[in-house]
């Protein structure tokens, strides 16, 4: 079993688990068999629902940093997106078979210096950088991904503050911005 289709696997025996009520997650066997399942990781698990033909996001949670193994992390935020992104009502057992999963594997968020939204714009790669956004307590993140939906920087940039909680124009209170990448693994 190649390390994508473990980590799905993972993912979706998680949120199974929680539908039917039924342990089927071995974590001891699965760390005695795969040793690196061990390892800190910071983990995202997106699920999209197919609806009329569409991809349509139904929940997404995650860590920025590592703060757990890869299998306790992935497990949580598989149940977490199903079950307790607040934009969304608890995953249903009659969904079950209309799911994806995408599982995004972060590096390390490393802080951008910048004099001006300018110097940010020639820093930040869009479409490569996840981006996170902190100031006055307020924290968001998008994953690389989004750009996919939001490719134009003020654009980006104004939903994230949003996301946040903070106006639409927080750059020009020039945030904290730390950036990382991602390792995506998704269901075909």
């Amino acid at each position: 079993m190649t390390h994508s289709h473990l980590l799905l696997k993972i993912a979706r025996e998680a949120i199974k688990e929680e539908l039917i009520g039924k342990k089927l997650i071995d974590r001891d066997a699965l760390l005695s068999a795969y040793p690196e399942l061990a390892q800190q990781q910071a983990v995202f698990v997106t699920i999209y629902k197919k609806t009329n033909g569409k991809k349509q996001l139904r929940g997404c949670i995650g860590s920025i940093v590592p703060v757990r193994s890869l299998i306790d992390d992935l497990i949580i935020n598989a149940k977490a997106a199903a079950f307790q992104d607040p934009r969304f009502s608890p995953l249903r057992i009659e969904e079950w078979d209309d799911v994806s999963l995408e599982i995004s594997l972060l590096s390390i968020p490393e802080v951008v210096t910048y004099k001006d939204k300018e110097e940010l714009k020639r820093k930040i790669i869009p479409f490569q950088h996840g981006v996170i956004l902190s100031l006055s307590g307020r924290k968001a993140t998008f994953l690389p991904q989004v750009w996919e939906k939001i490719p134009d920087f003020d654009l980006f940039f104004n939903q994230l503050c949003l996301k946040a909680g903070l106006p639409e124009n927080c750059l020009d209170f020039h945030p904290e911005i730390r950036v990382y990448s991602v390792e995506e693994i998704k269901e075909t």
